[in-house]
């Protein structure tokens, strides 16, 4: 089922309303053109004091001071990194190379960044533990989602609920026959994420409907999504498949983020 949005800066799920979370757009921050204006992205080209400010700015909407606002060295792998009271932490744009992580710890918020691949949040349905995945085709395809489970699960996590943020769909992804058979030799009954595009051997894919199908195959029955679409939304929305149409520029990254503990 598909999520309603709110108008604003950050997207909230209905599912995950018992949680402190958010789905950011590009919108609400202080950089300037070409990025327009929360880019959260340690890596682009945007100056260090506008991310930081940026990346404050989601930290206080969490209720956290800006260093608890944890980030990955995302790598599109199925690794996760899971955050105890017992885990050192690191400095922000020094965190491990994952694309995961969970926490049981209410002081952290943890966040993914995106421009077209689906971020993923998760909570148990007592508040007690958070996930947060970065989830494009490839990790998706390797079990990044199913490996985030397992690790709430090592944290004691019971029923989880898990929402796909906005993402690229299916009408603005297309991709070649070679990436099709990638996701259906892992997930043969995966043929419906896939639609014939204008072009031989060419199909429109279905992320964040893949996303939802992997989430349901691992056994969740609480499952939901967005529904937005980033590579058309210019105003909302950074998308790298839009970036690569226009020949390429800069870009910036959206973030979204889940903290642990049930809102009273």
């Amino acid at each position: 089922m598909a999520e309603s949005a709110p108008r604003g800066w950050a997207l909230q799920a209905d599912s995950l309303a018992f949680m402190r979370h958010g789905f950011f757009t590009r919108l609400g921050g202080v950089s300037p053109a070409p990025f327009n204006s929360l880019n959260c992205s340690l890596a682009s080209s945007d100056r260090p004091e506008n991310i930081a400010e940026n990346r404050s700015r989601v930290a206080r909407f969490l209720g956290v001071d800006a260093p608890s606002l944890l980030g990955l060295t995302q790598t599109h792998s199925v690794d996760v990194v899971t955050l105890t009271r017992e885990t050192p932490l690191w400095q922000t744009g020094r965190g491990p190379r994952a694309d995961a992580l969970v926490s049981d710890r209410d002081d952290l918020a943890l966040g993914v960044i995106t421009a077209d691949c689906g971020p993923v949040l998760f909570a148990s349905l007592d508040g007690r533990v958070a996930g947060a995945a970065h989830a494009g085709w490839r990790g998706a395809v390797g079990g990044v989602l199913e490996a985030t489970l397992s690790a709430m699960a090592a944290l004691g996590a019971g029923d989880v609920v898990a929402c796909v943020g906005p993402c690229i769909r299916q009408d603005s992804y297309e991709v070649g026959a070679e990436m099709r058979e990638s996701v259906l030799d892992a997930s043969p009954e995966a043929a419906f994420c896939f639609m014939p595009a204008g072009r031989d051997n060419h199909f429109l894919f279905d992320l964040p409907g893949y996303c939802l199908h992997r989430l349901r195959r691992a056994g969740l029955r609480y499952v939901s999504m967005i529904g937005l679409d980033t590579c058309p939304d210019v105003r909302r929305f950074f998308s790298h498949r839009r970036r690569t149409l226009a020949g390429g520029g800069a870009i910036g990254h959206q973030i979204s983020v889940i903290r642990a503990g049930r809102q009273s």
